[in-house]
């Protein structure tokens, strides 16, 4: 199959286009014919080796953690899912670097699977799992947002910030959230109560008594001097110190967890109207278009996600 590979960590330029095996499946896992898949910023830190700490893979790597397409193969111990289902998936990680979704096929485990509602694009569902899990778990099971609490969502217009301030508005929350100015207008079109320019304001110099903290920028001393003594901050990119967590305020970190069932209560919250998918630009799926999107997520500030057609047939 093709994929686009790494074969040693760098710049942009490391992505390259080549010919390898497609994935074997276990018992547990259905093979896909990927349809799109997605850019996140865990793919350039990853090809820039920031993540060689945590995986020990060996060269050549195929990069890429969210996907949408077809089931062509099932394992034997699936039960829930079978050959022709639409479906959409963040699978794992897996330890030998070579089972990305930038490629043609990918094995996902059946329990992180989700069926595609038929109302959504391919390109909408493969922008949903690691952002919209992401903005999920944290707002819903670790800030755990109640109706009326205030919370403060940094860099809102992000893939996961997007659907963070959805999902809190949704709990009926009062949001904030931090974006250049190019983006209030879109950031108050799908829910954000307020919106602060960070490049001229300081959150602690408008913000004061909120119960919640969503920190995707590792701001987690700007995030504890807004809340209240018995608030909570979650940050999904730094690591709390002992002094952070003795201030008062709850604070703690968060790596996604891969899970289907949460994925579809996604992909109906978007049915139903009540998160929408905003996909900032579309790149085919090519070394030139891997590359260019790398570039565009790495260096500017995109609003929405970047998504690659890769157009298996099934």
């Amino acid at each position: 199959m093709k994929a686009v590979i790494i074969n040693q960590y760098g710049g942009p330029e490391e992505l390259q286009m080549a010919t390898i095996e497609r994935p074997s499946i276990d018992q547990n896992e259905v093979l896909v014919a990927v349809q799109a898949t997605s850019i996140n910023p865990i793919d350039w830190k990853a090809r820039q080796g920031l993540l060689k700490g945590m995986f020990d893979w060996q060269m050549p790597v195929v990069l890429g953690w969210d996907v949408a397409g077809t089931i062509v193969e099932a394992g034997a111990a699936v039960t829930n899912f079978k050959v022709g289902d639409e479906v959409f998936a963040r699978p794992d990680i897996y330890a030998d670097g070579r089972r990305g979704t930038y490629a043609e096929y990918a094995a996902v485990k059946e329990d992180k699977l989700a069926l595609k509602p038929a109302s959504l694009s391919f390109e909408q569902a493969a922008a949903l799992p690691l952002a919209g899990l992401t903005a999920y778990q944290v707002i819903h099971d670790q800030l755990k947002i109640q109706a009326g609490e205030k919370v403060l969502i940094q860099a809102g217009a992000g893939g996961v910030g997007l659907n963070a301030i959805q999902i809190a508005k949704y709990l009926g929350a009062e949001v904030a959230t931090t974006a250049s100015a190019n983006h209030h207008t879109l950031l108050k079109q799908i829910g954000a109560d307020h919106v602060i320019d960070y490049h001229t304001t300081a959150i602690q110099d408008v913000l004061t008594d909120y119960d919640a903290v969503f920190d995707t920028i590792d701001a987690i001393d700007k995030g504890l001097a807004i809340l209240k003594p018995t608030g909570r901050l979650v940050t999904i990119d730094g690591q709390p110190t002992a002094a952070q967590k003795s201030q008062g305020p709850t604070v703690s970190s968060w790596w996604l967890q891969p899970n289907g069932r949460e994925l579809a209560i996604l992909g109906q919250l978007a049915v139903e109207g009540h998160l929408q998918v905003i996909i900032d630009q579309v790149f085919p799926f090519s070394t030139a278009g891997l590359q260019a999107a790398h570039r565009y997520s790495e260096n500017s500030h995109s609003a929405g996600k970047l998504i690659i057609n890769v157009g298996t047939e099934a």
